[in-house]
């Protein structure tokens, strides 16, 4: 279990450093848009991803 979720840590380590490193200013643009948002539209960006996330790992734990 500790080195599945080591695993789990790592890869999003990779996938939060994808885009930086591929398209800086890009990434800058984002994060300046972001930045801008209403707090609400972020904790729902956030809650959208959480159930994103969620539904893909119990589709995936299902198949084993």
């Amino acid at each position: 279990m500790t080195e599945v979720l080591i695993a789990a840590i790592a890869l999003l380590f990779i996938f939060e450093g994808l885009l930086p490193f591929v398209a800086p200013s890009l990434w800058q643009k984002v994060m300046r848009e972001a930045s801008e948002m209403p707090e609400n539209s972020l904790r729902i960006m956030g809650f959208a991803s959480i159930v994103i996330g969620l539904v893909l790992l119990l589709f995936f734990s299902e198949s084993n």
